[in-house]
């Protein structure tokens, strides 16, 4: 069910952003798509990376990191005691709306693209 609902706000997301490109003209809906891009990129790069570090730094010393811990960090989360949690979790949400804004910004700038070779 929950996959249902992510198809369907995905499609619903990108008519949306199609439907803005078509009122703000696709040219200037590429260039915000791109300039959003590099926000999410200079927003998440290194807050992704310093909590990755901030995270090393809170399990380390107990040893409690496996092997290739950085591929799935979001599993070590349940390790941590609320205090260290408290000191991982604002580099985490800074590094996921990165991310965020990167997919935003992404897609805007392809659907717009796409409406230029289209129109």
């Amino acid at each position: 069910m929950l996959e249902l609902l992510l198809v369907i706000g995905s499609l619903v997301g990108l008519c949306v952003i199609a439907l803005i490109t078509l009122v703000v003209t696709p040219q200037i809906m590429i260039e915000l798509g791109l300039w959003v891009l590099v926000v999410g990129l200079l927003v998440g790069i290194p807050t992704g990376l310093w909590y990755h570090v901030v995270l090393f730094t809170q399990l380390a010393p107990r040893k409690m990191l496996p092997p290739r811990w950085w591929r799935a960090p979001v599993e070590l989360h349940p390790l941590l005691t609320p205090q260290e949690f408290r000191r991982v979790r604002p580099w985490f949400v800074a590094g996921a709306a990165g991310f965020v804004l990167c997919c935003i910004g992404g897609l805007a700038a392809i659907v717009g693209l796409v409406v230029i070779n289209f129109l």
